[in-house]
């Protein structure tokens, strides 16, 4: 018996080493180099959302990108479903096409070769009749480190604001925000701007707002407040932006926004249109 039992603990002992020993992880995924272009495409045509409207088919150079299992609506992007996620192609010129309308009777809306540069981009498309506005993402995302808890979050703010059919803004936006300072008696900031004023097409970097959230022991979230102003092309402030149907209403949003995170924020839309012109948020972070 007692041999017996050596036996079944030297048995043990084996097969405690055996489980032990160094095993290689492997995971299925290839390394994207430099020279690779990483890109996610964004809708921003002023139409009307709905099914008639989605793109239900996207090609690049031939090749299938997305198809109605995953449709781009308006005002929305793709890749989506995760947070900075990109696609990733060859650098260089290649053919964007986009098919609109129901699965059954796809239409081409568009067919414009583009040129991407290699690393991360962002591709805009706002008309289709004219080729997409590409901006380089900036990289690296913001980030704070800190001992005790966080106040900042980060947005990038796009204008892709039209002044009517096929035409775009030639103001520049200041986009500006406002945070609350005592949550018990609802007191404000005073106005920021957020970064610089940008063209049509253009954005600003990642800027940091401050995040003073309402409940002590908690991740962190609060309501910030945002206006824009218009600027002149000699750089004049021309006053607030005014939307609406008559144009006369004083343009003002609020989000909530989260410490630590990283948010686009594209104005697009027609300034005293329809589709009317207001923030599409998203995540980058």
């Amino acid at each position: 018996m007692k041999k017996l039992q050596n036996i079944f603990s030297i048995i043990l002992a084996v097969l405690f080493l055996t489980s032990c020993e160094k095993q290689t992880l492997e995971y299925q995924a290839e390394k994207i180099s430099d020279e690779t272009a990483q890109f996610q495409l964004f809708y921003m045509n002023p139409l009307a959302t709905g099914t008639a409207n989605n793109i239900n088919k996207v090609e690049l150079n031939g090749q299938l990108l997305a198809n109605q299992t995953a449709p781009m609506a308006v005002f929305n992007f793709i890749p989506s479903g995760a947070v900075s996620k990109f696609y990733a192609a060859q650098a260089g010129s290649a053919n964007l096409k986009l098919y609109r309308g129901a699965v059954t009777s796809l239409t081409l809306a568009y067919d414009q070769s583009i040129n991407i540069p290699a690393g991360k981009n962002q591709i805009f498309v706002h008309d289709f009749t004219k080729a997409p506005v590409i901006l380089p993402y900036p990289t690296p995302l913001p980030s704070v480190t800190t001992e005790h808890t966080g106040t900042t979050a980060w947005i990038r703010f796009y204008n892709f604001m039209y002044e009517s059919a096929g035409v775009p803004t030639t103001f520049k936006l200041q986009y500006q925000w406002q945070y609350t300072t005592d949550n018990a008696t609802a007191a404000k900031s005073d106005w920021f701007n957020l970064g610089s004023p940008v063209s049509f097409g253009e954005a600003t970097g990642w800027e940091p707002v401050t995040v003073n959230k309402t409940v002590e022991i908690s991740a962190g979230t609060a309501r910030i407040d945002y206006r824009i102003r218009l600027i002149g092309p000699d750089g004049s402030d021309q006053g607030s932006l005014k939307v609406g149907t008559a144009g006369t209403t004083d343009y003002t949003d609020w989000w909530t926004a989260q410490i630590g995170r990283v948010y686009n924020h594209v104005f697009a839309g027609y300034r005293t249109g329809t589709p009317a012109v207001g923030i599409k948020q998203s995540l980058a972070l």
